[in-house]
């Protein structure tokens, strides 16, 4: 069986990481190149890297900026934001990056799309899909930051984005952006149906119970920013919480808490002496590596 991938997002907006809020309130978390280091050594599977700005812009993370963000990640980089042309592809995976993610240009630029895939392969090619719900229970994509309506149901643009050569769909729910309330599943539903790429599920992360269920919905992964930015949930916790609950999930860390319970808020819990001596030795041992 394939291993769910658990997913670290950072958003950068005027060169900081920052907490989006509905797609319209953003909250600064730092530098960068910290919290994609922070999550890499925590164990996340892969990280995404999005520059709210160049969707506004139109321009893609400089060079200089991929490269720095390469160099402080181990597992696979995805980067995007305001990939407009093929030789923005090329210039972000020639500076490090695995793969990119192509959002508006989906829409404005498909083109790009079947040549990045021809150059690159389809496995480095992902589209990223902004959804809002409406009245009739219909999910709607939206582009430039969920300010434009696509009048297109995600679904339907899901399909054309796999017909076009992409490698996986990004699916962001833009009513549970940074709410922690959990992942839209019915949103998850209506994208998984008939496509036979892999889906990643974004927006709403509080506990590690709701990527439980967004991998019951069909997503093959989770991307996840605010609950281990704004919360004290590792991901080396919620990996744990997932194995405890017998998920296919990737679990390499060496900091583990299998000898742990966890209480409502999925946080370990009934710690013990003898456990806390055997962290410290991994540590210990860690250190001098």
């Amino acid at each position: 069986m394939l291993k769910t991938r658990v997913i670290g997002t950072v958003l950068v907006k005027n060169n900081i990481a920052v907490q989006s809020i509905g797609f319209n309130q953003y909250l600064p978390i730092g530098i960068p190149e910290i919290a994609i280091n922070y999550l890499d050594r925590w164990g996340v599977d892969e990280i995404i890297v999005l520059h709210l700005d160049g969707r506004e812009n139109k321009l893609p993370p400089t060079v200089e900026q991929v490269k720095s963000y390469a160099a402080q990640c181990q597992v696979p980089l995805t980067v995007g934001g305001g990939i407009t042309d093929v030789s923005h592809i090329k210039q972000i995976i020639r500076s490090g990056a695995d793969k990119v993610v192509i959002n508006s240009s989906l829409i404005i630029h498909p083109e790009i799309i079947p040549e990045g895939k021809e150059l690159f392969g389809q496995q480095s090619i992902v589209v990223s899909i902004d959804a809002k719900r409406q009245n009739n229970n219909t999910f709607i994509a939206y582009t430039h930051s969920g300010r434009t309506s696509t009048n297109l149901t995600a679904h339907s643009l899901a399909k054309r984005a796999v017909e076009l050569g992409a490698g996986e769909i990004f699916i962001n729910s833009i009513d549970q952006d940074g709410s922690k309330k959990g992942f839209d599943l019915e949103l998850i539903r209506s994208v998984v149906k008939d496509i036979d790429v892999p889906i990643i599920a974004c927006g709403g992360a509080g506990h590690p119970k709701d990527i439980q269920m967004a991998m019951h919905c069909g997503a093959a992964a989770v991307a996840i920013g605010n609950m281990f930015h704004f919360t004290e949930h590792s991901v080396t916790t919620v990996k744990q919480y997932l194995k405890s609950l017998s998920e296919p999930i990737r679990l390499d860390s060496s900091f583990q808490y299998q000898d742990f319970s966890f209480d409502i808020h999925g946080r370990p819990a009934k710690l013990n002496d003898n456990v806390l001596d055997s962290l410290r030795f991994q540590y210990i041992k860690e250190e001098e590596i």
